[in-house]
């Protein structure tokens, strides 16, 4: 067997694997964090069985691999312990591996390696955080969320179905998921914002899981504490701008030329809402800002279907205004969709669009129609919420930030 310069550097990595990882479990077990087996000399010739056994031949690799975990298992089972972890053992076997891959891919076996010291040294900052800050329900919604992704999504055919060629179920489970990840982003702000940042920016946040239901939060709160006026305002004007923030991440996900023919009408509006929002916030600071409850899940399986079902239906009403009227069938169809939510048009016409059935340009004004009577929702939910000044303000910066888009489109 020849030995190089390359050899050499890579039995050098494999003592460095071994060392790391060895270091940390043995500081482990000299801080009393638990009871090891091996310490930094163990799993430094782990690394190096690991290492010179692929050097030797691949099958003596396989055979001290077998040997070291009979070892590691009589190990484990002699022990007295009364709650005995695995950490260490598993550590011991992962190492000779570590060691047998440095030998082929160094950099990859090191960076596995750093990783694994890393999980190691956090095992406080790690069991804290998932028993002491994940509730039960996020730890849910996290695995509904990974099922969904990993799972299911897989599974779900990439093909036109339904009436007019109009669905596509793996883009409709995209939508889903999107949903879901948007409000578990939304949940994970509220978490570390806190609640004592003031209503405008939980507002802002809240907008991107519903902006509508955000406002009948505000003007509630507005109806029980008057004194709120401000701050109340204030979240409800900003939860539009999450809607505009949250059109064109959809746009970005499903088609960009239709986001690029939006942009500068989502920017006008964006720029415009925002402008009145910190308007508002920067007259309420004066204000007492009260405590806002959590949302306890992270986000609505519920939520996400229904807006899945509106969407196939919306994407179906679309194709067929669009087959029976042309563009004006679909503006209307839009328009109407909006008053209930403006995400399922948006994702309705860009789909359209991404399967070539419509311009982008000519997407562009059934999604702002769609907004605008979207808009009407809004101000219906603050009339009946929040009373007459509520109702007032939040429709001023409604109506600025509908004329700013359509200026916007206007102009460019």
């Amino acid at each position: 067997m020849t030995i190089d310069n390359a050899h050499w550097l890579n039995l050098a990595v494999a003592l460095g694997i071994g060392l790391l990882i060895g270091a940390e479990r043995e500081r482990s077990k000299g801080d009393g964090g638990e009871s090891t087996i091996a310490g930094v000399r163990t799993f430094t010739i782990a690394a190096l069985l690991g290492a010179v056994s692929t050097s030797v031949d691949f099958w003596l690799l396989v055979v001290s691999i077998i040997c070291v975990t009979i070892f590691v298992a009589t190990a484990y089972f002699v022990r007295n312990d009364e709650d005995p972890g695995l950490t260490t053992e598993i550590s011991l076997i992962f190492t000779v591996i570590l060691g047998g891959l440095a030998m082929s891919d160094a950099s990859l076996a090191a960076s596995l390696a750093v990783a694994a010291a890393i999980l190691l040294a956090a095992k406080e900052p790690i069991h804290g955080f998932v028993r002491g800050v994940v509730t039960k329900d996020e730890m849910i919604d996290f695995l509904i969320l990974a099922a969904a992704t990993l799972i299911v999504l897989p599974l779900v055919p990439n093909a036109v179905i339904g009436p007019f060629d109009a669905i596509n179920p793996r883009n409709l489970w995209l939508i889903v998921i999107l949903v879901m990840f948007i409000g578990a982003l939304g949940h994970l702000a509220l978490r570390l914002l806190g609640s004592r940042t003031g209503l405008p920016i939980v507002g802002m946040v809240s907008g991107f899981i519903s902006s509508i239901a955000t406002i009948g939060a505000m003007g509630a709160r507005v109806r029980n504490n008057p004194e709120l006026m401000g701050t109340a305002v204030a979240g409800a004007t900003l939860s539009s701008l999450s809607t505009i923030l949250q059109i064109a991440m959809l746009l970005a996900a499903i088609h960009r030329p239709t986001l690029q023919a939006l942009m500068m009408p989502l920017i006008f509006g964006g720029l415009a809402i925002a402008g009145y929002g910190l308007m508002v916030t920067l007259n309420s600071f004066h204000h007492h800002h009260l405590e806002m409850s959590q949302p306890s899940r992270s986000f609505s399986v519920k939520t996400a279907f229904m807006l899945a079902l509106v969407i196939a239906a919306v994407l179906i009403a679309s194709a067929a205004f669009k087959a029976w009227f042309g563009q004006a069938g679909l503006v209307f169809a839009s328009g109407v969709a909006g008053l209930a939510d403006v995400h399922a048009s948006t994702i309705s016409v860009a789909s359209l669009s991404a399967e070539n059935k419509l311009l982008p340009v000519s997407a562009a004004v059934p999604i702002l129609v769609a907004f605008s009577t979207n808009a009407i929702s809004k101000v219906i939910t603050a009339a009946v919420t929040g009373g007459k000044e509520f109702f007032r303000q939040v429709t001023l910066g409604l109506v600025i930030q509908v004329s700013a888009i359509w200026l916007g489109w206007w102009l460019f």
